[in-house]
C-alpha cells in the first residue's frame, strides 16, 4: 500500500540526508566508510534538491524518476560494505544495512505517481 505522498517523502528525504551525514560519527566509524556514506548522502541531497516535488529547489527531475534513482542509491548502501571491503567493520556495515532498509521501505511505501499528496 502506497501510504507516503510527495510532501512526506520530501521531508523524510531531507531527514535521511541529515542522518546519513551525522550517522558515521554517532556509530563511531571514520575513513573510507564515512567518506562513502557522505558521498551517497550528498548524492541523495542533490537528487532531492533537483526533484519536482514540494521541497525540491530546481525541480528538474520527475518524482517517479527520483524513486528509481533512490532505489539504486539504497541498493548501493546494501552492497557497498562487501564491494568496498569494509563489511568487517560491524558498526559501518550495520549502518549501511539500516540506511538501505529504511530507504527501500520508504520507496515501496511512496506513491510516486502523485495520487497521494499527504
Amino acid at each position: 500500500m502506497r501510504l507516503i505522498g510527495a510532501w512526506s517523502h520530501a521531508i523524510i528525504d531531507y531527514a535521511l540526508v541529515t542522518f546519513i551525514f551525522i550517522g558515521p560519527s554517532i556509530a563511531g566509524f571514520t575513513g573510507p566508510q564515512a567518506t562513502t556514506a557522505h558521498t551517497l548522502g550528498t548524492t541523495l541531497l542533490v537528487l532531492s534538491l533537483l526533484t519536482r516535488y514540494p521541497l525540491g529547489v530546481l525541480r528538474a527531475i520527475r518524482f517517479p524518476v527520483h524513486g528509481v534513482v533512490e532505489v539504486l542509491i539504497a541498493l548501493m548502501f546494501l552492497v557497498l560494505p562487501w564491494l568496498a571491503n569494509f563489511a568487517k567493520g560491524i558498526h559501518s556495515r550495520n549502518f549501511y544495512l539500516l540506511i538501505s532498509l529504511v530507504m527501500l521501505t520508504i520507496c515501496f511505501m511512496t506513491d510516486f505517481r502523485g495520487r497521494r499528496d499527504a
